[in-house]
């Protein structure tokens, strides 16, 4: 037995108990006639004492032997602490050492093993095993295990039933690039990793299964912008017979319950904004609504001015920066040249203070009046001490910059509170969008998803009016989760898959065995895929998905730790029929 105890778990009342301990050296002190020894495992840290009173010399040097991360095995008995640590549960009692084993040895670790660590990002990846044993890392990976069971729990207690599908299947064209797997038996030929599995579900319900669920790893070779991963994981479900309240109902249940067993927080029904909504009062489809700053649409009351930068502007748009009247102008010159950063792309800014006495003043003072200053700060609701920044150009890029600019000055003004949760459901998603340089539509979801009901003939006179019968849900400003009541049938699949520009050919030789198995009594169904993720990272107050992921790639997509991807011996890409150009 190489413990009795954990080392978390002993307490006062286990004082006089013989107790077998076994765990990493975290830290060790030696005063010479007294070693205090930090013993640490995954549930805690106790402390060890040998002393010259108590020990025997041959134990107190082998004590004083021991190097930062040695596993070891101690026995010895639970006594009470005389100088108390109320920062650890096990702070009043320590353990006196009566025999010491040496389980294995270590090197000097490259980066402190505390809560606060001095290896950089790049480094703690490269010793990602290492990482682990420090708290922060081990208890997130804790909290992402809790997160999962309490799915699993809530979904299960819904009538769920949790199936695995293929990660070895046929690459389909679903936006991102697949990961592809050359098959040795099939020459020449290649499976993908799976983006999601969107057919698979389907075809779970073509199958009479009624309410699936999975937890599951996806692949996309994309480019990785941040905090994105080559290897993700959702919780993917569907469910038969629905319509989109059915799903919106049961998910926004699961987001309930998951908000109270693990954060204690109690919401209301979520709010639901259409995605044209959204654009228009915060510039994105996944709006953070913990703080307002909305957008106001100024341009009817801006334009015909001899101001020729709004007179020329598709939009005129702008938001009140609450107590931002007292900025001086250096500070707002600083905000101005974040907007025109690369990554923002504006050209400039317009302001107005709002000042305390009523009165305005502004960077366009000379073509707009008082009247028409105050015009704009009740359009913008600012009130006396704010600043309202505004932008123009065109509708798409200014919404986005403006939107850039809203989460910078929210992540300024500390509004982003990790501990204060606002979802809500974005839904009536355009079901194609125009890809400008091509000409050709693609889908805004992905080839499945259903027009609206009444809608499908606007395919043929408006396409890019035609609304998804889609739904995201969106947390604290992240999309959390996203999906679609399907296309259910043959024909109206066929009419999709025409307008996105595949020829009859190319639909039977991608989805051949999809449209085939709508043939036969395909029912109406629906579902959603949350990121697991993103969501856990929210959940426990942070937004970076890579510390919740026990390994995980950087942002060139490599795992630093294993050095992969790597090259292949030549004698297994011959076996592959495969050859490297370069």
């Amino acid at each position: 037995m190489y413990r009795s105890h954990t080392c978390g778990e002993l307490r006062a009342s286990d004082i006089n108990t013989d107790v077998t301990l076994s765990g990493w050296v975290h830290k060790s002190r030696d005063k010479g006639f007294v070693i205090w020894i930090d013993l640490r495992d995954r549930y805690g840290i106790i402390q060890l004492v040998f002393d010259e009173e108590r020990t025997e010399a041959e134990l107190l040097e082998k004590a004083r032997s021991l190097g930062r991360e040695f596993v070891i095995q101690v026995k010895g008995k639970v006594i009470e602490r005389t100088s108390k640590n109320p920062n650890i549960l096990t702070g009043d009692i320590e353990v006196l050492v009566q025999e010491l084993v040496v389980l294995n040895q270590s090197l000097v670790p490259p980066f402190t093993l505390d809560d606060t660590t001095d290896g950089g990002d790049d480094l703690r990846m490269k010793y990602r095993y290492l990482d682990i044993r420090r708290r922060p890392v081990k208890n997130n990976l804790i909290f992402r295990s809790k997160v999962s069971m309490e799915v699993r729990k809530y979904l299960t207690n819904e009538g769920f039933i949790e199936v695995e599908t293929p990660y070895l299947i046929k690459s389909t064209p679903e936006g991102a690039r697949d990961f592809v797997v050359p098959s040795r038996m099939n020459e020449g030929q290649f499976y993908a990793l799976p983006q999601s599995p969107q057919t698979f579900k389907q075809l779970l319900m073509v199958g009479g299964l009624d309410k699936y669920f999975q937890i599951v790893k996806c692949f996309r070779d994309e480019d990785l912008r941040a905090d994105r991963q080559p290897e993700f994981t959702q919780i993917d479900c569907e469910m038969a017979f629905v319509e989109q309240e059915d799903i919106l109902q049961v998910f926004e249940g699961l987001t309930r319950h998951l908000l109270m067993e693990i954060n204690q927080k109690e919401v209301g029904p979520f709010p639901r904004l259409t995605y044209d909504d959204a654009m228009e009062k915060y510039g994105n489809d996944k709006p953070d609504i913990r703080f307002g700053m909305e957008f106001a649409e100024l341009t009817n009351i801006a334009q015909h001015r001899d101001f020729a930068i709004f007179n020329s502007a598709e939009i005129v748009v702008g938001i009140a920066i609450p107590g931002g009247a007292s900025y001086t102008r250096k500070e707002i010159d600083k905000l101005i040249d974040w907007i025109r950063r690369p990554q923002i792309g504006a050209k400039g800014m317009v302001y107005v203070k709002c000042n305390e006495d009523g009165s305005f003043k502004s960077s366009v003072d000379k073509f707009y009046n008082q009247e028409d200053l105050s015009t704009w700060a009740e359009k913008s609701s600012a009130k006396a001490g704010d600043l309202i920044c505004i932008l123009s150009g065109s509708i798409h890029e200014t919404r986005s910059q403006l939107s850039a600019l809203r989460m910078e000055m929210a992540e300024r003004l500390g509004l982003r509170n990790p501990d204060h949760f606002a979802p809500l459901w974005v839904i009536d998603f355009p079901l194609l969008e125009l890809d400008e340089e091509s000409g050709n539509y693609h889908a805004m979801h992905h080839p499945f998803t259903s027009p609206k009901p009444g809608q499908l003939s606007l395919l043929e006179t408006d396409p890019s009016a035609v609304r998804a019968n889609a739904y995201d849900l969106v947390l604290n400003g992240n999309e959390i989760g996203g999906g679609s009541i399907r296309i259910h049938d043959k024909e109206t699949q066929q009419i999709m898959f025409k307008h996105l520009g595949f020829t009859p050919e190319e639909a039977k030789a991608q989805f051949g065995f999809l449209l085939d198995a709508f043939q036969y009594g395909a029912p109406p169904h629906g579902g959603i895929a949350f990121g697991l993720d993103r969501l856990v990272a929210i959940l426990g107050g942070q937004e970076t998905i890579r510390d919740f992921i026990a390994f995980p790639k950087n942002n060139s997509g490599r795992d630093v730790m294993i050095d992969a991807p790597s090259l292949l011996d030549p004698e297994q890409l011959k076996e592959l029929h495969l050859r490297i150009e370069t």
